[in-house]
Protein backbone atom coordinates (compact mmCIF):
# COMPACT_ATOMS: atom_id res chain seq x y z
CA UNK A 1 0.00 0.00 0.00
CA UNK A 2 1.40 3.36 -0.38
CA UNK A 3 0.97 6.70 1.63
CA UNK A 4 2.09 10.18 1.31
CA UNK A 5 3.71 11.34 4.31
CA UNK A 6 3.68 15.09 4.36
CA UNK A 7 5.60 17.18 8.09
CA UNK A 8 4.38 20.58 8.56
CA UNK A 9 8.00 20.49 10.19
CA UNK A 10 9.52 20.48 6.90
CA UNK A 11 8.93 22.50 4.10
CA UNK A 12 6.59 21.84 1.85
CA UNK A 13 7.48 20.54 -1.36
CA UNK A 14 8.36 23.17 -4.55
CA UNK A 15 7.49 20.92 -7.57
CA UNK A 16 5.18 18.22 -8.31
CA UNK A 17 6.20 16.04 -5.73
CA UNK A 18 5.78 14.42 -2.21
CA UNK A 19 7.81 15.34 0.90
CA UNK A 20 8.24 11.16 1.25
CA UNK A 21 6.35 8.50 0.48
CA UNK A 22 5.96 4.90 2.11
CA UNK A 23 5.48 2.03 0.49
CA UNK A 24 4.72 -1.34 1.70
CA UNK A 25 6.99 -0.44 4.66
CA UNK A 26 9.62 1.57 2.75
CA UNK A 27 9.90 5.10 3.05
CA UNK A 28 11.61 7.30 0.70
CA UNK A 29 12.05 10.82 1.71
CA UNK A 30 12.66 13.31 -1.03
CA UNK A 31 15.78 15.50 -1.41
CA UNK A 32 15.70 17.93 1.79
CA UNK A 33 17.33 21.17 0.60
CA UNK A 34 18.57 23.34 3.78
CA UNK A 35 15.03 25.77 4.16
CA UNK A 36 14.18 26.72 7.38
CA UNK A 37 9.94 25.82 7.27
CA UNK A 38 9.24 28.55 9.46
CA UNK A 39 10.87 31.08 7.47
CA UNK A 40 11.60 29.60 4.04
CA UNK A 41 15.34 30.73 4.49
CA UNK A 42 18.56 28.77 4.08
CA UNK A 43 21.20 29.37 6.70
CA UNK A 44 24.42 30.46 5.74
CA UNK A 45 27.27 28.20 5.20
CA UNK A 46 27.87 24.22 4.99
CA UNK A 47 27.42 22.90 8.43
CA UNK A 48 24.42 25.38 8.90
CA UNK A 49 23.03 23.88 5.79
CA UNK A 50 23.98 20.26 6.77
CA UNK A 51 21.92 20.54 10.21
CA UNK A 52 18.95 21.50 8.37
CA UNK A 53 18.45 19.19 5.89
CA UNK A 54 18.85 16.99 7.92
CA UNK A 55 16.45 18.32 10.43
CA UNK A 56 14.09 18.25 7.57
CA UNK A 57 14.94 14.23 7.11
CA UNK A 58 14.64 13.81 10.54
CA UNK A 59 11.16 15.69 10.77
CA UNK A 60 9.78 13.47 7.91
CA UNK A 61 10.92 10.64 9.44
CA UNK A 62 9.03 11.42 12.68
CA UNK A 63 5.72 11.52 10.82
CA UNK A 64 6.32 8.25 9.89
CA UNK A 65 7.00 6.76 12.78
CA UNK A 66 10.40 5.97 11.92
CA UNK A 67 14.30 7.56 13.57
CA UNK A 68 17.45 7.45 12.95
CA UNK A 69 17.65 3.54 12.98
CA UNK A 70 15.30 3.06 10.72
CA UNK A 71 17.33 5.00 8.09
CA UNK A 72 18.97 2.06 5.60
CA UNK A 73 20.26 4.82 3.30
CA UNK A 74 20.95 8.10 2.10
CA UNK A 75 22.22 10.18 -0.53
CA UNK A 76 24.00 13.50 -0.02
CA UNK A 77 24.15 16.16 -2.81
CA UNK A 78 26.80 18.96 -2.70
CA UNK A 79 27.45 21.86 -4.36
CA UNK A 80 31.48 21.85 -3.65
CA UNK A 81 33.01 18.33 -2.56
CA UNK A 82 35.66 20.47 -0.87
CA UNK A 83 32.55 20.68 1.91
CA UNK A 84 32.67 16.90 2.43
CA UNK A 85 34.75 17.07 5.65
CA UNK A 86 32.09 19.63 7.39
CA UNK A 87 29.33 18.16 5.98
CA UNK A 88 30.36 14.95 7.30
CA UNK A 89 31.56 15.94 10.67
CA UNK A 90 27.81 17.65 11.45
CA UNK A 91 26.08 14.49 9.71
CA UNK A 92 27.72 11.71 12.17
CA UNK A 93 25.96 13.61 15.04
CA UNK A 94 22.52 12.66 13.20
CA UNK A 95 23.80 9.14 12.57
CA UNK A 96 25.70 8.44 16.22
CA UNK A 97 24.73 3.83 16.33
CA UNK A 98 23.72 2.01 13.28
CA UNK A 99 25.06 4.16 10.40
CA UNK A 100 23.38 3.90 7.08
CA UNK A 101 24.72 3.16 4.03
CA UNK A 102 25.51 6.75 2.06
CA UNK A 103 26.95 8.03 -1.46
CA UNK A 104 27.46 11.64 -1.70
CA UNK A 105 28.48 13.34 -5.23
CA UNK A 106 29.39 16.84 -6.64
CA UNK A 107 26.69 18.20 -8.51
CA UNK A 108 26.83 21.37 -11.09
CA UNK A 109 23.81 23.31 -8.97
CA UNK A 110 21.22 22.47 -6.56
CA UNK A 111 17.86 24.21 -6.33
CA UNK A 112 17.66 27.70 -4.84
CA UNK A 113 21.26 28.02 -4.42
CA UNK A 114 21.98 25.55 -1.78
CA UNK A 115 25.37 23.67 -0.81
CA UNK A 116 23.76 20.66 0.13
CA UNK A 117 20.44 18.30 -0.39
CA UNK A 118 20.18 15.35 1.00
CA UNK A 119 17.33 12.18 0.78
CA UNK A 120 16.78 8.94 2.60
CA UNK A 121 15.35 5.26 2.53
CA UNK A 122 14.17 4.58 5.29
CA UNK A 123 12.08 0.92 6.72
CA UNK A 124 9.74 -0.19 9.69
Amino acid sequence: MKRTIVSPAAPAAIGPYSQAVELNGTLFVSGQLPVNPATGEMPEGIEAQTRQSLTNVFAILKEAGLGSNDVAKTCVLLADIKDFGAMNAVYAEFFPEDKPARVCYQVAALPKGALVEIDAIAGK
